[in-house]
């Protein structure tokens, strides 16, 4: 199979990359990353002269370069996004032109090269919060910020595509990833990189958000069943069942760190904040056999192992 994989030089889409060229011996890939302030081609240092690995540096809404491109696959696998919910708050317009309108000229340029699947990664997000149980497949869409409500245009894109044009298209909602090579603007690496240089973490409100960590290679794993084995129209919810509030991740990093609990630092709330992400993956585990094998514990010490050699001290 030969994969076009968008924003491969990211956190969750570098680690699929590598997953797959060492997965599949005859597969290659093509990396589509317009390097954005989060993308990084370091990640991929040790795959950068792989004879079946390519990266192309583009913009997903440049339909000329997207076109070029998914003429020489016949898959796509879809990562590249704007992320972060405070930058969305900011200003909603590049949420909307990478996770909107670069979601639409990829589906229309799957479907024109004919390709066999169109793999959506999305996240739990769509969902927005929830206080008690679990969301499923079939829970109704309730964004709560730009992000999110520029993920579930996108994803209600891929389905209206399937249902319309025959996209072979599915989508894969993930909770919250860890592990090496996450740009520090999120929660752990942004954590580690302040406490690292002396300084106090600011969590919003009184830390009691919750969130469900899914550590990224098994998240690869998941949207590599998906790619080879997900049913078409489906959507695959991905979560390890590890919830913690954000006090717990942080107070566990301190621990980690053998710094004291003054290093925090609580500050206003941030708007629209959910309170409790929580999603059941009990789909994705019946119908394709995957399930988590990475131990929150090892995985969540590993990482922090890895920032505290690799992110900048100064």
């Amino acid at each position: 199979m030969k994969l076009l994989v968008t924003g491969g030089a990211g956190f969750i889409g570098s680690h699929f990359v590598r997953h797959i060229l060492k997965t599949y011996p005859d597969y290659s890939v093509i990396n589509l990353d317009k390097l954005t302030y989060a993308g990084d081609l370091n990640k991929l240092s040790d795959v950068a002269n792989h004879p079946r690995y390519r990266f192309v540096q583009g913009d997903i809404v440049d339909r000329s370069r997207v076109d070029s491109l998914a003429s020489e696959v016949n898959a796509i696998v879809h990562f590249a996004a704007e992320t972060h919910v405070d930058r969305s708050i900011a200003d909603a317009s590049p949420f909307l032109q990478t996770n909107v309108i670069g979601t639409q000229v990829l589906i229309e340029a799957s479907l024109k090269h004919k390709h066999q699947r169109y793999v959506q990664v999305s996240t739990d997000e769509v969902y927005g919060d929830i206080e008690v149980g679990a969301f499923t497949e079939t829970s109704p869409l309730k964004p709560s910020s730009p992000y999110s409500a520029s993920k579930a245009a996108g994803d209600m894109l891929v389905m209206a595509a399937v249902r319309t044009y025959g996209l072979p298209g599915l989508i894969s909602r993930c909770s919250n990833n860890y592990g090496p090579h996450q740009y520090p603007e999120k929660l752990i690496p942004f954590f580690v990189q302040k406490l690292l240089k002396g300084e106090t973490v600011p969590i919003y409100g009184d830390g009691s958000n919750v969130r469900d960590w899914l550590h990224v290679e098994d998240h690869c794993r998941a949207v590599d069943l998906m790619l080879h084995r997900g049913k078409i129209g489906e959507v695959y919810n991905v979560g390890a069942h590890n919830e913690h509030t954000n006090l717990e991740i942080t107070q566990r990093l301190l621990r980690l760190l053998n710094l004291p609990e003054d290093r925090i630092t609580f500050v206003k709330d941030r708007p629209g904040h959910d309170v409790r992400y929580a999603i059941d993956s009990s789909k994705l585990q019946n119908e394709l056999g995957w399930k988590p094998t990475v131990d929150f514990e090892a995985g969540f010490a590993e990482t922090i192992s890895f920032y505290q050699t690799n992110l900048v001290k100064n």
